[in-house]
């Protein structure tokens, strides 16, 4: 609960930058303009979330017999999970990454990379299979996707403003205008950070308990980070925008897509991970004892 309460606070940060850059440049009315066009942007980004992500990396269905496999795993994980199966999409790359999308568990996709199935064995593969589902499940696909879309919005309307100078009987002065409008992008790429690292660590908790066990999902990263740290996504760097999506940072191949990561330390995941496997041992009851 204290995880969604963070979220929400955070949302309305999102917000209230959006109305503050709107503020900025138009007064009161340029805020409540802002708002309506945050409104209407979020309801176009949930309608066409899953779509646009899918599309942009070039996602395809799973079909044919050699993704059969594939399906089932997920179906068989969503089981589990007590929640409808979504699509399964398979992106054509060889670093092993994967991400979920959907405005909701009933019209969600799961996308998993070519270089996952290559590079992961099936217990590894099940534990981010289940990782995703989490987000699904947890809603924090449409979450992200938002966030995404108000912190390009955000940095849209700044420059915009510096563009034209914004408004000048501001009573922060023109300096103060300025100002704001160069860090009101950088404050909102880091509610954005402080969101998605959030829900990453929940998804890995929710995720390790629908596939049985929190070790194959600590292999699963640390394999992951591995590889990514040496093999482009070439999708993902023509959109770094999305890269908050998937379950580790794609952008890894390249030191200055670092400085701004969306996700949290994989060490710190890991060793969540590990310490949550160790109290299930510690139990007589736990379910990995």
């Amino acid at each position: 609960m204290a995880g969604y309460m963070r979220t929400a606070v955070l949302m309305a940060a999102m917000t209230a930058l959006f109305m503050g850059v709107g503020w900025m440049l138009g007064g009161g009315a340029g805020a409540v303009i802002a708002l309506v066009v945050a409104a209407a942007m979020n309801l176009v980004t949930w309608w066409n979330s899953d779509r646009m992500v899918l599309r942009m990396h070039g996602a395809r269905r799973a079909e044919g017999g050699g993704a059969e496999a594939l399906r089932r795993l997920v179906a068989d994980l969503a089981a589990d999970a007590g929640m409808p199966a979504p699509a399964v999409y398979l992106i054509d790359s060889d670093q092993p990454n994967a991400f979920a999308t959907g405005r909701s568990p009933d019209r969600a996709a799961v996308a998993v990379t070519s270089g996952l199935l290559r590079h992961l064995d099936r217990e590894e593969i099940a534990a981010v299979v289940a990782h995703e589902l989490a987000h699904i499940r947890n809603r924090d696909t449409l979450v992200m996707t938002i966030t995404a879309s108000f912190a390009g919005a955000i940095s849209m309307l700044a420059n915009f403003a510096l563009f034209f100078g914004g408004r000048r009987d501001s009573p922060l002065g023109l300096v103060g205008v300025i100002a704001m409008m160069i860090l009101a992008p950088l404050a909102a790429g880091l509610v954005q950070m402080a969101i998605s690292r959030a829900r990453e660590y929940e998804a890995d908790r929710v995720g390790a308990e629908i596939c049985g066990n929190p070790l194959w999902l600590a292999a699963a990263l640390q394999r992951i980070q591995g590889l990514a740290l040496r093999i482009d996504n070439n999708s993902a760097e023509r959109n770094p925008g999305s890269a908050h999506m998937f379950i580790i940072n794609p952008l890894h191949a390249h030191r200055y897509d670092t400085l701004f990561s969306t996700h949290p330390r994989t060490e710190g995941r890991v060793a969540a991970l590990h310490e949550m496997a160790r109290a299930a041992q510690g139990s007589a009851a736990g379910p990995w004892a």
